[in-house]
């Protein structure tokens, strides 16, 4: 690889946690008004990104079940492309570690960290931005992960402010099974009047997630993980699921928790962070 990729030869894609997630209500374009707290980890796919000067965008992986135009790799670099009206294409070869229909934000980051790293090697020079709002057009968590900080998140989630937390541990667990969002947001017992939130009233509001009940109703396998959970503090659901996560003291507690789950439960330990990974090696941590 010659292209400026990252320090360790691969650029990050972060995981992420929905610390809370209400639902307002449904909006006049079918979508959800949302209030959320996203809180970014370090834990994450990696990706390896090649410029190519014949104008091909080439995946070296595949996704199951995932056709590769439909990847959100290879859309993420088509949309810049033709946005850009890029004649430069990519290769583009991914390490997955972040479940995928975990509500952990995976698809979304790939999507992410393929347009700033792309933007810097196409030589575009894009405002940041620019990128989210072209990000958004993906999926509602691209800006996010393209702005790069743990964040206050309204809209469909792409109304932002960077909001610092404490970089606390975790141990997250996503049972075998994937949820699909869309399928939580069209469910009818779905809550949809949430009194919307002011930031300066965060710190004392009573927070939960409002697909958990919907979530719990539909699926056992994230039940069960729940219960198992709950026997080491309070879990909670990220997203739409189907991953659930813990807030612990220090690592060494989350690595005992984690060693506890069934083996066929994907558990990881990973750090809040307030700023990603990706922007540390893009070298823009200011």
């Amino acid at each position: 690889m010659s292209h400026g990729l990252g320090p360790d030869g691969r650029w990050p894609a972060p995981a992420k946690l929905n610390l809370f997630l209400h639902v307002l209500g449904r909006r006049p374009d079918g979508r959800h008004a949302l209030q959320t707290l996203f809180q970014l980890l370090d834990y994450g796919d990696e990706l390896e990104i090649e410029r190519r000067a014949d104008g091909r965008i080439v995946l070296h992986h595949a996704l199951g079940g995932v056709e590769p135009e439909q990847d959100l790799c290879w859309r993420a670099a088509r949309a810049l492309q033709q946005a850009a009206g890029c004649r430069l294409g990519v290769d583009i070869r991914l390490r997955k570690r972040i479940p995928m229909g975990g509500g952990l934000g995976g698809g979304s980051s790939d999507a992410a960290t393929v347009l700033r790293v792309l933007n810097r090697l196409w030589g575009l020079d894009w405002p940041v931005a620019a990128l989210a709002d072209l990000g958004l057009g993906l999926g509602a968590d691209v800006p996010v992960f393209v702005r790069g900080r743990t964040a206050f998140g309204e809209g469909v989630g792409e109304i932002l402010q960077p909001l610092d937390q404490p970089e606390t541990w975790y141990c997250v667990v996503t049972p075998d099974c994937q949820v699909s969002t869309a399928e939580v947001f069209a469910d009818p017992h779905l809550p949809r009047d949430t009194a919307p939130l002011q930031l300066a009233d965060l710190a004392g509001a009573t927070l939960r997630n409002d697909c958990w009940p919907v979530v719990a109703r539909r699926f056992g396998a994230i039940r069960q993980a729940h219960e198992r959970l709950a026997q080491y503090g309070e879990p909670r659901l990220s997203g739409t699921g189907a991953s659930l996560f813990l807030s612990v003291e220090d690592r060494a507690r989350a690595l005992d928790i984690a060693g506890a789950m069934p083996a066929a439960w994907q558990a990881f330990v990973a750090r809040g962070l307030n700023l990603s990974p990706l922007l540390t090696a893009l070298g823009e941590e200011a």
